[in-house]
Order: structure tokens, then sequence, then C-alpha cells
């Protein structure tokens, strides 16, 4: 089992930037795919951005690229989650998901198999 433990999280306002982690344990995660979803309230989970096992590939929601970027630390066994240029339609639930395939062949929420319990993002305008 993996265990996923996301934090950072907080308020800031419309411009700033916020790191979220993603410390995992139970097993190393380095050949794991890890990924990042937000859900915001009333709104389906969205897939945010993903990292696969060699740090070699990566991939972003669209209207993320750019702004954010995923990495991992092989040493720490967290994967993280840089935010820039934050808007307020950047707020929601952010969640940290493992795939035991560490390839992003497929990325969808359906793919991973282990999930944090979330760490919440609010934007002010």
């Amino acid at each position: 089992q993996v265990q996923l433990v996301e934090s950072g999280g907080g308020l800031v306002q419309a411009g700033e930037s916020m790191r979220l982690s993603c410390a995992a344990s139970g097993r190393n995660i380095s050949s794991y795919a890890m990924g990042w979803f937000r859900q915001a309230p009333g709104k389906e989970r969205e897939f945010v951005a993903a990292i696969n096992w060699s740090g070699s590939k990566t991939k972003y929601r669209d209207p993320t690229k750019g702004r954010f970027t995923v990495s991992r630390d092989y040493a720490k066994n967290t994967v993280y989650l840089q935010m820039n240029s934050l808007t307020p339609e950047d707020t929601a639930a952010y969640y940290c998901a493992a795939k035991w395939d560490g390839t992003l062949t497929r990325y969808g929420a359906s793919e991973f198999d282990y999930w944090g319990q979330g760490t919440q993002v609010t934007v002010s305008s």
C-alpha cells in the first residue's frame, strides 16, 4: 500500500505562487507515475499534471501549462506541484495520486491506484 499526504495548500492572492507537496510512505514510489488532480465545489475532479516514473515526461492540463510545474524528489519520496500566477479559477481541493504503471500512456483519474486526502487551495481576487 502507498499512503500519500498532501501539504502546502492555503489562501493566496491572485498572481501569487504556491508549492504543493505530496509525501509518500509505505512504498518507494520511484517506479510509479504521479499525478495531481483538483476538484472545485460542484465540479468534477479534473486532471492537473502528471510525471512519469523517471521524470522524463510530464503532462499538463492546458490552462495550467506554463504556470504549473510538476517535479519529484526520489530521495524524499515526494512529488511537488509548483503553481505560479494563480487565479481564482485555480481554487479547488488538490489531490495527489500514484499510478503503479509508471508511464503516462493513460493518465485519467481512473488510471491511478492510490490517492491522498487532498489539500485546499484558495485564490482570492
